[in-house]
């Protein structure tokens, strides 16, 4: 089939004619809508399952390529994003999805827009891996801005953190203290290796933001990786933290649910896993240590959205005047 010289954002075998679209097939011209939506409803309804492809494997083959450079609950998320957009533009191929429908898409969903932005981030992924591979022309998702998001502000008090240590098991309180003490992601704590781990310190090259760093040696922190060491487990994997019969990594999911069972025991409401690194990092500014070097930010107003526990002005009140004066 030779390429259109215009027209390109029309589907395969679909042609504009004197005011209306149609679907031409062996030479037979069938009209399908005078309208450019409707003409879409009418191609998708009579192509059917001979559409292969579309934007379903445009996204699929978008996260494939993504896979590898990406962390365990970063992929989760993406995973879950293209459900959505797959089920969404189930009916659409790469070249018809203009920037009206990403609007669309966007405040369709309005009520979660922590969750629609990071569809569109994901979709507007999609179409730069589309642009590469010269699947399309431009980016259709280019000029959407994000839903304006509330920012997070639950700090985790010490009173807390010692609550939610207390009542998990001894393997989980040292990744929770882990996460605390060294101030990373906790895919990235989840991942060190003993061969990170040195006099100097442990060092990390955060999957996230391919930021490398040496989190120093301390005190507590020696103590910490003897005691996770010291813990029983049948095989001894590569990784500080590993299961205790098969010696893998622990995966992010089976964390998170473990701090969330540990809260609940705690009494602790409104925490997530998410929240230790804010935590770290709040205690770590407030004690005059490097905030921004500990977090691996490029950005300084990135690591102030981790600095959760802000002085807030006391404001005193006027005292009550004395009766007769």
């Amino acid at each position: 089939m030779r390429p259109r010289k215009k027209d390109r954002h029309l589907p395969p075998c679909m042609y504009m004619k004197h005011g209306a679209y149609y679907l031409v097939k062996k030479g037979k011209w069938e009209r399908l809508d005078n309208d450019y939506q409707g003409a879409l409803m009418a191609y998708a309804k009579i192509m059917g399952g001979k559409n292969q492809g579309g934007m379903p494997k445009l996204i699929d083959d978008a996260l494939d390529a993504m896979r590898a450079r990406l962390a365990e609950n970063t992929v989760k998320q993406y995973e879950a994003a293209a459900e959505r957009l797959k089920k969404n533009l189930a009916e659409f191929e790469p070249r018809q999805v203009l920037p009206r429908h990403v609007a669309a898409l966007k405040l369709h969903m309005s009520d979660t827009p922590n969750m629609a932005n990071r569809v569109i981030s994901f979709l507007r992924m999609v179409f730069a891996y589309a642009l590469e591979q010269q699947i399309v022309d431009s980016n259709p998702c280019t000029g959407i801005k994000r839903h304006t998001e509330k920012k997070r502000d639950r700090y985790i008090t010490d009173k807390e953190f010692g609550a939610i240590c207390a009542a998990a098991s001894p393997y989980i309180r040292s990744i929770i203290e882990m996460c605390y003490l060294t101030g990373q992601r906790i895919g990235d704590v989840l991942a060190i290796k003993l061969s990170d781990i040195s006099e100097q310190g442990i060092a990390f090259d955060q999957q996230k933001t391919g930021a490398k760093l040496i989190v120093g040696m301390t005190p507590d922190l020696e103590a910490l990786i003897a005691r996770a060491k010291a813990l029983p487990r049948t095989v001894r994997g590569e990784t500080l933290f590993c299961t205790r019969g098969r010696g893998k990594p622990v995966s992010y999911e089976t964390m998170k649910d473990a701090f969330r069972k540990a809260c609940l025991k705690a009494n602790v409401t409104g925490a997530t896993i998410h929240d230790l690194r804010a935590k770290s990092l709040t205690d770590t500014d407030k004690q005059g240590n490097d905030a921004q070097k500990l977090g691996g930010h490029t950005d300084a107003q990135m690591t102030k959205r981790y600095l959760r526990l802000r002085e807030i002005d006391v404001a005193q009140p006027p005292k009550m005047p004395k009766n007769g004066s």
